[in-house]
């Protein structure tokens, strides 16, 4: 089948983008990626991995309206216009597999006009991603719009239980959960880094306990905080300008997807610290645990989070209170116990080599796409 993705981000550095677009065209399928380049940053079209990737700058207007919001509608037309453009002239697509609400309207639009299938792939729930940084009347708008939109799909895909059953309480479309889980990467490996180190890499956020965790490490003696983290996060430079005065704590530019877990496995273990008081942060399972689970590190986690349950039945890590005091104790805990760290690493391997891994849920993208093929 040929499939045209929409995504608002980047693809080379959204994970499981890149993983899907990956494995359906390891099993046959051609994709076509086209994505919005929200900072200008990206060549206009690329290759990679036999994928071919298009990407929309924001010009013009979009350019001077103050925000992303502001911009959507904008976004969303010239999605539909190059995805017209591609069918027309050299791509036809059979499905268009859009990436979180804000591509999904494009999506609509090029199902009506050219007759394809199309998917939703939700990895949010977007108004509980939104609601604290947006006015209630754009929160109320983008509920009512995924509720109309979503009933246009043909199919739609999360990233977890917590998420499925929001889902299916404002939908009865048929649906699919893919974990954001990771490759296999092979056996256990002690650390490589002799001092004892913690490792983040992903978003910054406040919610995500930044900077507080800068302030935590300080004061650990024997410990060390590597950070690997995207320039256009809202805290970036508030968190590297910090990092630049505290000794124990190593800021690092990004690095490709592809490095992820091998950097992951040279320290010792994960923290992904997130406020409980956010609703998306309670039902969803950070990248971050995946990674901690495939490359066999104990990972620390909010306590009352859906993780932190996992990790709680797992014993694959720390499920901590959301506070300093906390994670204190945790990393001091690690630090002293080297074998706890051990069999917490490979408790999570363990689970990750049953249940936590890419290769199963390949499986159930895969087995989704032959339904729609089947019905076509």
């Amino acid at each position: 089948m040929k499939i045209l993705m929409v995504l608002s981000k980047n693809f080379i550095t959204d994970p499981r983008v890149y993983k899907e677009a990956t494995s359906l065209t390891s099993s046959g399928h051609n994709v076509t990626v086209i994505m919005w380049d929200r900072h200008n940053v990206s060549e206009p079209q690329s290759t990679v991995n036999g994928i071919q990737v298009i990407s929309i700058p924001t010009k013009g207007l979009m350019r001077w309206l103050p925000n992303d919001i502001l911009r959507n509608p904008f976004w969303w037309r010239k999605a539909y216009r190059k995805g017209r453009e591609l069918y027309q002239n050299e791509f036809r697509f059979d499905v268009v597999h859009c990436h979180d609400l804000d591509t999904l309207q494009a999506g609509v639009w090029l199902k009506k006009k050219l007759g394809v299938k199309l998917i939703y792939d939700a990895h949010e729930i977007f108004t509980y991603m939104i609601e604290k940084n947006v006015s209630r009347f754009v929160v109320w708008y983008a509920d009512k719009m995924e509720k109309r939109l979503i009933e246009e799909t043909n199919h739609v895909i999360t990233v977890d239980d917590g998420y499925a059953d929001y889902l299916r309480n404002i939908t009865t479309r048929p649906l699919t959960i893919v974990r954001n889980c990771k490759e296999l990467i092979g056996d256990y490996q002690h650390p490589s880094y002799k001092i004892f180190t913690l490792i983040y890499i992903g978003t910054l956020a406040h919610s995500r306990f930044f900077p507080q965790m800068l302030h935590v490490i300080r004061n650990i003696k024997n410990v060390q905080l590597v950070i690997i983290a995207k320039k256009e996060d809202n805290v970036y430079t508030e968190v590297k300008t910090l990092a630049q005065t505290y000794e124990n704590v190593c800021f690092l530019d990004p690095i490709p997807t592809n490095q992820v877990l091998s950097t992951t496995k040279e320290a010792h273990a994960i923290v992904c610290l997130f406020d409980p008081s956010n609703k998306l942060n309670r039902i969803g399972s950070p990248n971050k645990l995946f990674e901690a689970m495939v490359t066999g590190r104990p990972i620390i986690v909010t306590k009352g989070t859906h993780a932190g349950n996992i990790v709680e039945k797992e014993r694959c890590g720390l499920a901590i209170e959301y506070s300093e005091k906390a994670l204190t104790e945790a990393v001091q805990l690690l630090r002293d116990n080297p074998n706890l760290c051990e069999d917490f690493g490979k408790n999570g391997l363990k689970a990750a080599q049953k249940e936590y891994n890419w290769a199963l849920q390949e499986k159930n993208l895969l087995h989704l796409y032959r339904l729609i093929d089947e019905k076509n």
